[in-house]
């Protein structure tokens, strides 16, 4: 049943990126109708700037002989600086080589092994390697950081690219309704259950209702907080963590956890893919010094990305960077490469620094900062998918909190998750939509449409002589980049949280220079933004509580790892009608790997006194009280206890 603002659905899905389009087609296999609601048509989602590779434990190389789904669950988790969720962790490890596969099917063009003599760069040695013949044709692998065996299954450097192309091929196929060009402004929820959500299109500036027996956020992260200082793109405001934190009872986890890329393209921002360094690239300082084998010798440039964005800005603060009008940047050299793996392999870095900078990395050094890149935090759910305290609602990808990640996500995992997560929680929305019916009086709907209107409204009554939305926007990017950064300390951080709140209250007066009620971007962006510095506050106070550090959360004043007293997940909520936010905490979940060294950064740290075995016991009951909804399958069903200890 459709009519001038209400529709109706079994699965709703709002984002239109690998995650979200997995989840759809997964649920219209089962049979169940699914409506797509997206910002942008599917194949300009940010799925699509993702370049380096997907990991999975196939191990069809040399570089990946023995590689297993154990190896990769405890690169995961030691990645994650035991802040993961080991059973999520390991779920993932298994379900990778199967999602990868899955896309070759649809006609994913990886990147394939050549049989015989081939060369590579190897810690900044040629290595000449002879691949199997009964090798040739499977799937490639390259280096990624953090990892024990070549795992990220790569299409040249284009892999998000590709995915997403095929992935929207399928969705076509299976006849999945597409809505572009509009977003989800509000849940539709009430008693505990989420029943769709409230539209706008961006066309017209007109609100619509979408009733749905589940729905599924999959809008991505929330990197642009940070402003310009991040390589998401402009349409990752973080908008679906926002509207479940408008519930009042969704919480989002982890939100302290923000990860820096090392290398993104100077002043721009862009990605430049850890496949460079994978492959062989080397960081360089001003004076061409390769300042990560001194620092990392292990594994050089191939640390984890929290440790090596470390690295990258300390030598910068130690006037080791090149200055220019933009700030201080490093350089990244893959010039030693070749021209014939630049222009094939690296295609797409070969063309960015043409296109950004005017440079031919076959020729010149590419200039390089650390920038915001990826966030580890996001909506809180259990191993299904489906959200705390909110029956029907689940979230996969970036936008969700599974919690594979932790503190610090490995390079090649969260592409490899977009679609790992979509095939389950897609299932697993299909399965409840399966069990239950659409039972929900249409004033629910429509009272959430009205207050929608209302807020647009109130923007556009709004006058005076207030402050500038995109005024604001700056000072909390500022604001973020500065003190909620790579670097972080108990007095910038409070500073964080006196400005952040600030703007809120500014935003309350802000005043839009254009009152035009349909297609108006200031009115959307405006739409957004008390969204948006509601995810800031609650990032910068998650991180001032947080006194110690883990992953890509580094306090210099509590610079050790804390499992004593920290080994423990972040929680918030917003309250409807609170003016501030409400922190709890829940353990990280079932520990199979106890923690320990992660093989690289610091092995300083203060250790968990409690037994193992004592944690465990807690965990269900407590992640329980925090609102955590029963899974199809007991927790800790998947766990391969103890396995690790024998296949490492």
């Amino acid at each position: 049943m459709t009519a001038a603002n209400m529709t109706t659905t079994d699965v709703l899905v709002i984002g239109g990126g690998l995650a979200g389009e997995r989840c759809a087609i997964e649920a219209a296999a089962a049979g169940h109708d699914v409506l797509i609601l997206s910002i942008v048509p599917p194949r300009r989602s940010h799925s699509c700037a993702a370049q380096g590779g997907m990991q999975a434990a196939l191990g069809n190389c040399v570089k990946a002989e023995g590689d297993n789904p154990e190896l990769h669950f405890l690169d995961t988790v030691r990645g994650s600086d035991w802040g993961a969720d080991q059973e999520v962790a390991q779920i993932f490890a298994e379900e990778a080589p199967v999602a990868v596969r899955e896309l070759a099917h649809y006609g994913m063009p990886w990147t394939r092994v050549r049989g015989g003599k081939n060369s590579y760069f190897i810690k900044g040695e040629r290595v000449d390697i002879d691949e199997s013949l009964e090798n040739d044709g499977l799937i490639m692998h390259r280096d990624f950081g953090g990892t024990a065996k070549w795992r990220a299954c790569y299409a040249a450097a284009g892999t998000g690219h590709a995915a997403l192309y095929v992935m929207d091929s399928e969705v076509v196929r299976l006849g999945v309704t597409v809505r572009d060009r509009a977003e989800a402004v509000a849940l539709i929820h009430e008693g505990g259950r989420c029943w769709g959500a409230v539209g706008r299109c961006l066309r017209t500036g007109a609100h619509f209702t979408v009733l749905a027996k589940a729905t599924v956020i999959a809008t991505g992260g929330y990197g642009r907080i940070y402003g310009q200082y991040t390589t998401n793109a402009t349409i990752n405001e973080g908008m679906g963590a926002s509207i479940a934190l408008d519930t009042g009872v969704v919480p989002l986890g982890n939100m302290e956890a923000v990860q820096f890329h090392p290398t993104g393209l100077s002043p721009s921002g862009i990605l430049v893919t850890e496949g460079c360094r994978g492959d062989g690239g080397y960081l360089l300082d001003k004076d061409l010094n390769r300042f990560m084998v001194e620092a990392e010798p292990e594994k050089q440039e191939l640390a984890s990305r929290d440790v090596v964005s470390r690295h990258m800005a300390q030598c910068m603060r130690d006037g080791k960077g090149v200055e220019t009008p933009y700030g201080p940047h490093l350089w990244l050299d893959i010039r030693h490469l070749g021209e014939k793996h630049l222009t094939t392999k690296l295609r797409e870095v070969y063309d960015i620094c043409r296109d950004f900078v005017g440079l031919n990395p076959v020729t010149e050094l590419i200039p390089v900062r650390p920038t915001q890149h990826y966030s580890m935090g996001g909506i809180r759910v259990n191993k299904d998918g489906e959200a705390y305290n909110m029956a029907g609602l689940f979230a996969a990808g970036e936008a969700a909190c599974w919690d594979m990640h932790g503190f610090n996500r490995l390079g090649g995992n969260s592409l490899a998750e977009t679609v790992v997560a979509g095939r389950l929680v897609g299932r697993s929305a299909a399965r409840f939509v399966t069990e239950t019916n659409l039972d929900v009086s249409t004033s629910v709907a429509l009272d959430a449409m009205r207050e929608a209107e209302s807020r647009a409204g109130a923007w556009l009554d709004r006058s005076g002589s207030g402050p500038s939305v995109f005024e604001i926007r700056d000072r909390m990017a500022e604001t973020m980049i500065s003190k909620v950064g790579i670097f972080r300390n108990g007095d910038e951080l409070t500073e964080a949280v006196d400005e952040i709140e600030a703007l809120i209250t500014d935003c309350d007066r802000a005043v839009l220079r254009s009152k035009v009620p349909g297609m108006n971007p200031e009115l959307t962006f405006a739409l957004r933004l008390e969204g948006m510095l509601r995810l800031a506050l609650v990032t910068a106070k998650g991180a001032l509580v947080r006194c110690e550090s883990r992953g890509a959360h580094f306090r210099t004043d509590y610079p050790l790892r804390n499992d004593r007293d920290w080994l423990k997940r972040t929680l918030v909520r917003w309250p409807d009608g609170a003016g501030e936010p409400e922190f709890s905490y829940e353990p990280v979940g079932l520990i199979n790997l106890p923690p320990g060294y992660r093989g690289y950064g610091s092995d300083e740290r203060i250790a968990l006194e409690t037994e193992v075995e004592a944690y465990n016991a807690a965990v269900i009951d407590e992640q329980s009280r925090q609102g955590r909804l029963a899974t199809m399958e007991p927790m800790g069903s998947r766990m391969q206890w103890k396995d690790w200890a024998v296949r490492q």
